[in-house]
């Protein structure tokens, strides 16, 4: 807009000037695709994140020396602050233990209708004709306008596909259809876990009873296969509403303090997170080669069920540590999204709100920032730093 501000103006016919108009309007909406494309590609960047998270961090500030240059009688009275800080970290971990039994209260209300949707994707009901109408809105209705052509000559094609094929039951594939449809999930996903999760069936969340420690299990229902045994499979995460007495001002909210897996029977030879492998070995002295074979661990979305044990020191290395902060960000995703949502992402459109979520973000972030750079500019007093 800049540019065109500079731009020497002429008196124009006001046709013309309606022409401009639309031109502008059409250019205008193409830089917004193309902004929007850019900015998704750029939030995929590690670096790019590395480097904006760098930014933000330093937007918080450093202390300005005020505090320590302070008389003592002043700086006890900030004492004094900072001590009902400490009650209000208190009392706000008092309001997350209220929530999380508003979440237990709301969970018995939610699990009949899950349950009917599990019945519906495993095919042990039917849904009527009226609880398959599905509104659509303009948008919607619009596209179907212009693809009946192709529908209706598809049609026919499609009946007689559909008499040769059995009919399916229920909603094939619908949890493994879930996991690949988001990035998360998917990238924990290996070629061999697939026909796996073709049996999965169902997934739960369990609240743990009043009066317990806080904590939540993830359930997941399979139907019989041939790889394991279990019916269930769980996970089950530990968390802590308290603030810590060496550091209470770091307190946020819940935090997960642990998670315990659960022991998959898996049949013989279809145990997926171990692989064989088979090494030459040569012998110094006599000079022959014989082959060792191996079992080493393998890439698995089951490994998320045998997650690292948390030492009563809570002291890990790094690469425990990385593997449980990565887990516990997939277990609360699924517990607050994946489980309430499932058949948005199932479909994708969940999928398309969170990228429509992070696209406005980013555009609210770039336009605040251009229009500071803007007032700068603008301001008589304004001097660019060198």
């Amino acid at each position: 807009m800049a540019d065109l501000d500079n731009k020497d103006q002429t008196e124009m016919d006001p046709a013309d000037m309606e022409d401009v108009e639309e031109v502008e309007e059409e250019e205008t909406g193409e830089d917004n695709s193309k902004a929007r494309q850019l900015t998704m590609q750029m939030m995929q960047n590690p670096q790019i994140l590395a480097a904006l998270q760098e930014r933000l961090d330093g937007l918080v500030g450093s202390p300005s020396g005020y505090m320590e240059s302070l008389p003592k009688v002043v700086k006890r009275r900030v004492n004094a602050l900072k001590n009902l800080q400490v009650k209000c970290a208190h009392i706000e971990a008092k309001f997350y233990e209220e929530v999380h039994e508003l979440e237990r209260k709301y969970a018995a209300l939610y699990q009949p209708l899950f349950d009917k949707r599990s019945d519906i994707v495993r095919a042990a009901y039917e849904p009527t004709d009226e609880e398959c109408e599905w509104k659509q809105d303009e948008e919607e209705e619009l596209t179907v306008s212009k693809q009946e052509e192709m529908k209706e000559k598809a049609k026919v094609e499609e009946e007689k596909k559909d008499e040769e094929k059995e009919d399916p039951k229920g909603i094939p594939e619908f949890w493994l259809t879930v996991f690949k449809n988001v990035d998360l999930l998917s990238e924990m996903l290996q070629e061999h876990d697939e026909p796996i999760l073709k049996h999965l069936q169902d997934i739960k969340v369990k609240f743990s009873d009043a009066g317990q420690p806080m904590s939540f299990t993830l359930e997941f229902h399979f139907e019989p296969n041939d790889f394991f045994t279990n019916t269930v499979l769980t996970k089950t995460y530990k968390m802590r509403s308290e603030p810590d007495e060496s550091d209470p001002f770091s307190f946020d909210g819940p935090e997960i303090m642990g998670c315990t897996g659960c022991t998959i029977d898996w049949s013989k030879g279809k145990n997926v997170t171990l692989k064989t492998i088979k090494k030459k070995q040569k012998h110094k002295g006599r000079g022959t080669v014989r082959t060792v074979t191996k079992t080493v661990p393998n890439d698995s979305f089951f490994n998320f069920f045998s997650p690292p044990e948390v030492p009563e020191s809570g002291e890990l290395d790094e690469d425990s540590e990385a593997v449980l902060a990565a887990d516990f960000e997939i277990g609360h995703f699924i517990r607050e999204r994946i489980v309430p949502r499932a058949v948005l992402y199932f479909t994708g459109e969940a999928i398309e709100d969170d990228d429509d979520d992070v696209s406005e973000r980013d555009a609210s972030f770039v336009m605040k920032e251009g229009e500071e750079e803007a007032d700068e500019e603008n301001d008589p007093d304004y001097e660019p730093k060198v």
